[in-house]
C-alpha cells in the first residue's frame, strides 16, 4: 500500500493489545499483528476502488462561462486555469457567477450518461483552484448564492449516482485564488498570476479550519466516497499538513478513500509520491499512463481533448479506439483510469464527448468483465494488452494476427477453454503442450478497436515458467 496511516494508529494498537491478552501472539508479533490488520482494514476500504477500474472526471465552474476567452482574445492553456492564464483579479472573475445559469443540467442524465459506458464511479470538482464551490457552502461564493441559478447541484448528481449504482465522489482544490487568506504569486503588468498562491501570514489556521468545513459538508452531508485532492504544490501547504487532514478525515469516516495530493509529496504530473512523503490511499498520474505495472494503486486521470474544463476552441478530440484502449492499457498495468467529461455553461456535455461515451460504452456492454475486478498483466504482448482475474486470462487483440493463430507464454493452470467475449458460445482451439500456447483465432478481427479473449483456467493465472 502507500504507506501508514494515521488513523489507524489506535485502532492498531488496541488490536495488538488484545491480541496479547487472548494469547494470539506472543514475543513481539503483536507488532505483526497489527500491521496485518491495518492492512485488511485498507483493503476492504479499497476493494470496490479496485473492482471499478473506470470513472468519469467532471471539471465544471464558472470558468465554462468564458470557455477559453477572455476580453474578446482566446488564452492559451487549460479552460479551468482562466482566472491566472488571463491574470483576472478575483473581482473581474467573479462577475462570470451572475452569467452561470445551468438550466440544462439534468443529473439522471449525467448518472445514465457515466453509467451507460460502463463508469463505476463519478469524481466532481465540488471546488477548483478558482475557489468557486458547485454546493452549498457556509460562505456566499457558491453556485447557490452567488448565481441565477440560485440551487445545489451536487446534492442531485449524488442522489443519481446512488438510484444507478454509481459511487459519488468529489475533487477539491487545497489552493484558493479567491479566498483571501491567499495572494498572487507576482504581479505581471500590474495583474494578478495566481499560480501558485502564497499565503498572509497569521491567515493559514483559519484557511485550514474553513477548508475543513467544507470538507465535513462533502463527507457528513454529500456522502462523497472520495475527496481527490488537487492543488497542494503552494509552498506554504506541507507534507505534515497532508497526513493531518488524512487523520482527520478518516476519523469523521473511516471508509473514505483520499488521494495523495493531500500531502506535498506528488513528484510531478507522473503522479506518485516521492519516497519518504506521505502518499495517501493511491497516486495519481496525470495526462499519462505508467510504462510498466505499478504494485500501488493508482489512478490515471485523461482529458477526451486538451483540456479539463470546457473550451470552445479545443478541438482537439481523442478517438473513441484511443480511449478505449487507454482503458485497457490502464488496466493492464493494475490502475484506474478516469476520463474527464468539461461540461458547458449551460450543463450540458459536449457532443463529442456524449459520442465518445456512448463508444466506449458500446465496447464495455461486450466487454467489460475483462477490466472490472481485474489484475495487471503477467506479460506484455506485442499485439495488445492482457488483464487476468482467479480463472481467466484476457487478451485485448489491438492488431489481428493474419495467421489465424494467436500465441502466448504457457501458463502453470490447467486449461478450462478459449473463446471470444462477443461469442462465447463458439470454442477456440488451443494447443497447450509446448513453452507457448498457440489459440486458432477466426480470420478477422471482431472489434477493431479490440478483440477480447477469454482463457479460461483452473485458479489464479500463473506463468508456467
Amino acid at each position: 500500500m502507500l504507506g501508514k496511516r494515521k488513523p489507524r494508529v489506535r485502532l492498531n494498537c488496541l488490536l495488538a493489545i488484545a491480541a496479547i491478552v487472548f494469547g494470539i501472539c506472543s514475543n513481539g508479533a503483536n507488532v505483526v499483528c497489527a500491521q496485518e490488520a491495518s492492512k485488511d482494514s485498507t483493503d476492504a476500504r479499497m476493494q470496490w476502488w479496485r473492482e471499478a477500474r473506470f470513472g468519469m472526471f467532471i471539471h465544471w465552474g464558472l470558468y465554462a462561462v468564458p470557455a477559453g476567452e477572455y476580453q474578446g482574445r482566446q488564452i492559451n492553456g487549460i479552460g479551468e486555469w482562466i482566472m491566472t492564464h488571463a491574470n483576472i483579479p478575483r473581482d473581474e472573475y467573479e462577475k462570470f457567477a451572475p452569467q452561470f445559469n445551468p438550466v440544462k443540467f439534468d443529473a439522471n442524465e449525467w448518472a445514465q450518461m457515466a453509467k451507460q459506458a460502463g463508469m463505476k464511479y463519478i469524481v466532481i470538482t465540488s471546488k477548483h483552484h478558482d475557489g468557486f464551490c458547485l454546493f452549498d457552502s457556509p460562505g456566499q461564493y457558491d453556485i447557490v448564492d452567488a448565481t441565477p441559478y440560485a440551487k445545489d447541484i451536487l446534492k442531485p448528481l449524488s442522489a443519481a449516482c446512488e438510484q444507478h449504482d454509481i459511487k459519488f465522489c468529489t475533487y477539491y482544490s487545497i489552493m484558493d485564488w479567491h479566498h483571501p487568506s491567499q495572494l498572487p504569486d507576482k504581479f505581471k503588468e500590474g495583474k494578478p498570476v495566481w499560480n501558485p498562491t502564497r499565503i498572509v501570514e497569521g491567515q493559514k489556521e483559519n484557511y485550514t479550519n474553513e477548508m475543513k468545513a467544507h470538507l465535513r459538508i462533502l463527507i457528513e452531508d454529500y456522502k462523497t466516497h472520495v475527496l481527490w485532492f488537487d492543488g497542494e504544490w503552494p509552498k506554504w501547504w506541507t507534507d505534515a499538513d497532508g497526513q493531518k487532514l488524512y487523520s482527520w478525515l478518516l476519523e469523521l469516516n473511516p471508509k473514505l478513500i483520499v488521494n495523495n495530493r493531500i500531502g506535498s509529496g506528488r513528484a510531478g504530473m507522473s503522479g506518485f509520491s516521492q519516497k519518504g512523503s506521505f502518499a495517501g490511499d493511491f497516486g495519481t498520474p496525470e495526462q499519462e499512463i505508467p510504462a510498466t505495472g505499478v504494485t500501488i494503486d493508482w489512478e490515471s486521470c485523461m482529458t477526451m481533448n486538451d483540456t479539463w474544463g470546457f473550451k470552445t476552441n479545443d478541438k482537439n478530440w481523442k478517438s473513441t479506439e484511443t480511449l478505449v484502449r487507454n482503458l485497457i492499457d490502464v488496466a493492464s498495468k493494475g490502475g484506474n483510469y478516469l476520463l474527464n467529461i468539461g461540461p458547458k455553461a449551460d450543463g450540458t456535455f459536449p457532443k463529442a464527448s456524449v459520442e465518445r461515451l456512448r463508444g466506449i460504452g458500446d465496447w464495455m456492454s461486450v466487454n467489460g468483465e475483462s477490466v472490472y475486478d481485474t489484475k495487471a498483466a503477467l506479460f506484455r504482448p506485442d499485439w495488445g494488452r492482457v488483464t487476468l482475474k482467479n480463472g481467466a486470462l484476457y487478451l485485448h487483440v489491438f492488431d489481428w494476427p493474419s495467421s489465424g493463430k494467436l500465441t502466448v507464454p504457457a501458463l502453470a493452470n490447467e486449461l478450462n477453454g478459449a473463446a471470444l467475449l462477443s461469442a462465447p458460445e463458439t470454442a477456440l482451439a488451443v494447443d497447450s503442450s509446448g513453452e507457448q500456447w498457440v489459440i486458432e483465432i477466426p480470420p478477422a478481427a471482431a472489434d477493431p478497436i479490440a478483440t477480447v479473449i477469454k482463457i479460461e483456467v483452473k485458479g489464479m493465472p500463473k506463468l508456467a515458467k
